[in-house]
């Protein structure tokens, strides 16, 4: 069963739980929200075609066993530098503070392969130890592989050896997910 928690506006104001907690983050429009449903099996999280509608910080109780996270999405939505500042400072006090957190999924679409952005999250966990895994969304569109290859563990302390390729539409890399997470 997958229970709404809430949003919340601050790391502060977040339920203090024992369970492990997995989130989800990645460029605005990278396919995030439809990823965290197709998991759970659910319209849980709130899809849009406007970027940038995830604004808070979403958890979903998963059968009182795991929490998921849905972090709002960064490089593309259309807010003030200030309000991207805060945005970038929850992140970073959430990622560096939550003990609860187990893996954070930087989601990447696989039709365009990383950006500056995505390297420059990279980067900030790899420097914090913050274990992380990229999942390549949208591996049903065109896709340029070479992009994909420009990734190695080798290069990244933090990251998670396996690159996830996934699929909403064709349900590519859901199960590899939900083992990863401990949900059926």
């Amino acid at each position: 069963m997958i229970r709404f928690v809430g949003s919340f506006d601050t790391v502060k104001s977040l339920p203090n739980t024992a369970f492990p907690e997995y989130a989800f983050i990645g460029r605005s429009n990278v396919g995030k929200s439809s990823l965290i449903n197709a998991v759970v099996g659910e319209n849980v999280a709130r899809t849009s075609n406007t970027p940038g509608r995830t604004q808070q910080l979403n958890l979903f109780n998963v059968g009182d066993r795991v929490m998921l996270v849905d972090l709002p999405g960064y490089g593309y939505a259309r807010v003030s530098r200030s309000e991207a500042d805060v945005w970038l400072c929850r992140l970073q006090e959430y990622l560096t503070y939550r003990t609860q957190l187990k893996r954070l999924f930087i989601l990447i679409d696989s039709r365009v392969g990383p950006k500056d952005s995505d390297l420059e999250l990279m980067s900030f966990c790899d420097k914090c130890g913050i274990l992380y895994q990229i999942i390549y969304t949208k591996k049903d569109k065109r896709i340029r592989e070479e992009n994909q290859m420009s990734l190695s563990h080798k290069d990244h302390g933090a990251m998670v050896p396996d690159i996830i390729e996934t699929s909403v539409i064709q349900k590519t890399g859901i199960d590899t997910i939900r083992n990863i997470i401990g949900i059926k």
